[in-house]
């Protein structure tokens, strides 16, 4: 199985990338995590729809064919670490590609949005892009962890 976060914005701060580059290389090589960031659509005269059509046809074109898609968004589900552990070990057991996207400054265009197969929510705060891709990352290390019943993980 593979986990695939997919990210608009392809510019991070160095803190930002060191901290994913250290979760990402704790994973097992049977849970692989692999990062696709994508361009940001340009701002400028073009409409907001326009943006989030381009955005997400980057999105598209970097899914592999038939894996679950999972996107952030602050109004999708809120989950704890004990349920992102339980709902990966259920992608696991399905043994399907999981891509976790997250979307870019305006968020995700709304048909997309809702044609995936989960939503859900990293936090209530409003976070900076490059946050939530390490946050997002520490919490899938955290979940495997759980399962793992590695020593990471404390309640």
């Amino acid at each position: 199985m593979r986990l695939l976060i997919v990210a608009v914005g392809q510019r991070v701060p160095d803190w930002a990338q060191t901290a994913y580059d250290d979760y990402a290389k704790r994973f097992p090589p049977e849970l692989r995590v692999e990062l696709k960031a994508v361009k940001t659509e340009p701002r400028g005269s073009k409409t907001l729809e326009t943006l989030l059509v381009a955005e997400r046809d980057r999105i598209q074109a970097v899914l592999p064919k038939g894996c679950r898609v999972v996107v952030l968004d602050e109004r999708g589900t809120a989950l704890t670490t004990m349920a992102l552990a339980q709902q990966l070990k259920q992608w696991q057991l399905a043994s399907d590609d999981v891509a976790l996207v997250i979307g870019g400054p305006d968020g995700l265009e709304p048909a997309f949005r809702e044609r995936a197969h989960q939503r859900i929510r990293l936090s209530d705060l409003t976070l900076p892009h490059a946050m939530v891709r390490v946050l997002l990352i520490e919490q899938l290390y955290r979940a495997w962890s759980v399962n793992a019943n590695h020593p990471y993980h404390r309640e």
